[in-house]
């Protein structure tokens, strides 16, 4: 398996070896002991699957007081991740990254806990998969504005389909921050 450091310290791309035959294809998704000598040494406390249509832009999501750490991929077609920065205190306070992940690429995105995270789909239809270090919690649910001006995040579709929880999302300045995560988290 690859792994690679991306721009924003904690973010790590994976690239799993893919076992590819004429009856199909074959990659671990999660096993601890491989992933935590590669860094990402947590207990995987919950697994969420999400299928939607193309256009649909989930995010950016994140919980408080318990942030969730995530690694995610695609198991069925293509979207455009993204994580953007919420650790109070971090250097790259509201930097974000983005990465195409897909089925074919087989690509992975560790997310540490401090950051929102959100896709939209690029395919007729995207099964998108992910683990998290903390269960979710209804009353810590968060949001930030997918379209913040202040994030700059440059979105390859223009009118993407929200639900209304993304849409009416308040901006990242306009959070209390101590309701955001410290760099420590």
């Amino acid at each position: 398996m690859k792994s690679s450091e991306l721009r924003i310290h904690g973010l790590k791309l994976f690239e799993p070896t893919v076992h590819r035959d004429d009856r199909g294809a074959f990659f671990e998704t999660w096993n601890r002991a491989r992933y935590a000598a590669l860094g990402i040494d947590m207990e995987m406390v919950q697994a969420n699957v999400s299928v939607s249509q193309y256009g649909v832009l989930r995010g950016l999501h994140h919980q408080w007081p318990r942030p969730q750490g995530k690694l995610v991929w695609v198991q069925a077609g293509e979207v455009w991740d993204v994580a953007v920065d919420i650790r109070r205190g971090s250097p790259t306070f509201g930097q974000s990254e983005a990465v195409t992940l897909s089925a074919d690429n087989g690509r992975q995105l560790w997310l540490p806990p401090g950051f929102a995270h959100g896709f939209v789909v690029l395919s007729e239809q995207a099964t998108f998969c992910y683990l998290c270090t903390e269960a979710y919690d209804r009353e810590g649910d968060a949001s930030i504005r997918w379209d913040d001006p202040d994030l700059a995040i440059d979105w390859p579709i223009a009118r993407p389909s929200l639900s209304p929880k993304d849409a009416a999302a308040p901006l990242l300045a306009s959070i209390d921050p101590s309701h955001l995560p410290g760099l420590a988290a």
